[in-house]
């Protein structure tokens, strides 16, 4: 392959990631909570930026709620755990409102809805929705990481006498794990992040706290949603 052909394929990769509404929403993300660690919840460029772009990643979100409602009443894997099965539909209800509420907010914030009271309670309560989605998903990120490990020693036990890292389903099992751990670091950060906006605990979570794991966790979204690179022909 030839650089230009190289080249040209990594720009269709960039194109593929890019047309995401998805990704842009994270790298939005990003330039948000990246602002608001500059600014550390002092007037001035920074906060301006942070506050814009929050209210501009609203509009990414129109009708996302749809996703997890879809998710909602979507049949599970068989052989799921019952509390596992519960976590995740909540999870999908608590995401879906918070979506959902936020639409409002967004309503609120460009002058549509009028009401400025009612558009800031509505605000804390979709994080407070945003924060138990968080929750869930880290016990189901929990659980299904010991599913996982129990699953990858008894396979491990079935290869004692070969290279396991030449078996596919042991390297896809490794990878889901590692998946499922990076995905578990994210909810936990994300869950300190909704406490920071929220103010629970605005002496250890200041806005300089909550500006650099919310600037974590979207550098961590944006790696997730990264396209897979085709995978060369072997002759």
């Amino acid at each position: 392959m030839s650089t230009l052909d190289a080249t040209r394929a990594e720009l269709a990769l960039v194109v593929l990631y890019l047309n995401k509404a998805e990704a842009r929403d994270k790298i939005c993300r990003a330039i948000q909570y990246g602002s608001k660690f500059i600014s550390n919840g002092k007037p001035g460029t920074a906060q301006n930026v942070d506050k814009s772009t929050s209210l501009a990643r609203k509009v990414f979100r129109l009708f996302k709620f749809v996703n997890d409602l879809h998710g909602l009443i979507s049949p599970v894997p068989q052989g799921t755990p019952l509390p596992l099965v519960l976590l995740g539909k909540s999870k999908n209800a608590l995401l879906s409102t918070f979506l959902f509420l936020d639409q409002i907010v967004w309503l609120g914030r460009t002058g549509i809805y009028k009401n400025k009271e009612r558009t800031e309670l509505i605000g804390r309560i979709s994080l407070f929705c945003w924060m138990g989605s968080s929750f869930c998903t880290t016990l189901v990120e929990l659980g299904e990481l010991g599913r996982l490990s129990k699953s990858i020693k008894r396979l491990e036990k079935n290869l004692k006498d070969s290279d396991k890292y030449q078996n596919e389903e042991y390297c896809a099992k490794l990878q889901k794990s590692n998946d499922r751990t990076l995905a578990l670091v994210k909810a936990g950060m994300d869950i300190v992040v909704a406490v920071g906006l929220l103010q629970l605990a605005p002496k250890k979570v200041t806005p300089r706290v909550t500006g650099a794991l919310g600037f974590t966790t979207s550098l961590i979204s944006c790696y997730q949603l990264l396209p897979s690179p085709p995978k060369s022909k072997v002759n």
